[in-house]
């Protein structure tokens, strides 16, 4: 919690690749810069930053895109209404299949490094044959119900004819469990962001077959969620903690820069993945199957200033999904209040600048 002073403020995160914009704010000084000073605060899962933030316990939380519009759907039923004035980048997450799972997609024409359709097609023939010869259908895990990661692996999914609540399980297992989960048999593959499944390919449990970025275009990700109460009471604080998180995106494209974020967020208090791994997931290289050679992915992960715009449209976007597969049920004007967390105009506020088309610099 905000100290008397005003200036610590508490910030919940997840083990990611995308708590890099937080963690390079507080260690390399974009904080301080702004007179406030950032505790941040490693978590297990996303029910708990989003709890915690709720109960009061964090100012701020590492939090997924579609949680903050989902929590201002559900606030008639008793949610905490959230809001976003700053994202933390775009992209970042894949789907990776454990290895038997692979060993069947490639009898059924999937290769090392095809394009996603390609191996959701493989997929749907392993399906359809598991189905005919009457065996369990596969366990796929995603790690939220309100996530990019569960619509972007039902999308993938769909390409191909599969029916993502009828022909495989999908269910919830937080990131850092999904490797182990992987390794046990619990789950035939899943969607997660850095660096869990580079860390499943490197421990040669699993191969990816799709990354985010091929799936959908500049995809929106993760936001910095803070409680509308909070942000009413702290301005200054708030812009204080959005300027850091911007500054720390600017610096991004300097290599010393991104060279020493990469040694921070190794450390266990961070993510505690090798070097190697978040270096090649920071710029896009991404080794995706055990012994084979990194793939370049332009745009797997963007951390650059447009990337930190809360676009309306993204939130719009996550109120269709929600729509879409029918895990609210909302009215238009409902949906209008929904989209409406997403706060560009503060971020730009915040800055003493304008949002000059964030879109356009994307990419």
């Amino acid at each position: 919690m905000t100290s008397r002073d005003g200036r610590v403020v508490t910030v919940g995160f997840m083990p990611l690749l995308d708590s890099a914009l937080l963690v390079a704010a507080h260690e390399m000084g974009f904080a301080e810069e702004q007179g406030i000073r950032l505790r941040l605060v490693r978590e297990v899962s996303w029910a708990n930053l989003r709890d915690r933030v709720g109960l009061g316990h964090f100012d701020a939380a590492h939090m997924l895109g579609p949680m903050v519009v989902a929590s201002n759907l559900l606030a008639k039923r008793g949610d905490l209404p959230l809001m976003a004035p700053v994202a933390l980048g775009l992209g970042g997450n894949a789907i990776t299949v454990s290895r038997p799972l692979w060993r069947d997609m490639e009898s059924q024409g999937a290769t090392h490094g095809a394009a996603p359709a390609v191996q959701a097609t493989a997929l749907a023939r392993v399906v359809a044959e598991r189905q005919r010869n009457q065996l369990q259908p596969l366990t796929l895990a995603m790690v939220f119900p309100f996530s990019c990661h569960n619509y972007q692996l039902r999308d993938w999914l769909l390409g191909s004819g599969i029916d993502p609540d009828r022909d495989v399980r999908l269910i919830v297992v937080p990131p850092p469990m999904l490797v182990e989960a992987l390794r046990t048999g619990q789950v035939d593959g899943f969607c997660v962001g850095e660096p869990w499944n580079s860390l499943a390919v490197d421990a040669g449990l699993g191969t990816i077959v799709a990354v985010s970025c091929d799936i959908w275009r500049n995809p929106p990700e993760k936001v910095l969620g803070m409680s509308v109460g909070y942000i009413d009471k702290n301005p200054e604080v708030c812009g204080a903690l959005v300027r850091a998180v911007v500054a720390a995106s600017r610096c991004m494209s300097d290599a010393t820069c991104r060279d020493e974020l990469v040694r921070l967020l190794s450390q266990t208090r961070y993510v505690g993945a090798p070097e190697p791994l978040l270096r090649g997931a920071l710029n896009g290289k991404i080794v995706q199957s055990a012994g084979g050679p990194p793939v370049s992915h332009p745009g797997f992960f963007q951390l650059n200033e447009a990337a930190t715009v809360p676009l309306r449209e993204h939130a719009q976007r996550f109120c269709e999904q929600i729509g879409r597969w029918r895990q609210i049920d909302f009215s238009a004007d409902e949906a209008a209040q929904a989209i409406a967390s997403f706060r560009p105009d503060l971020h730009a506020g915040f800055l003493g600048s304008q949002v000059n088309d964030a879109r356009g610099r994307q990419g």
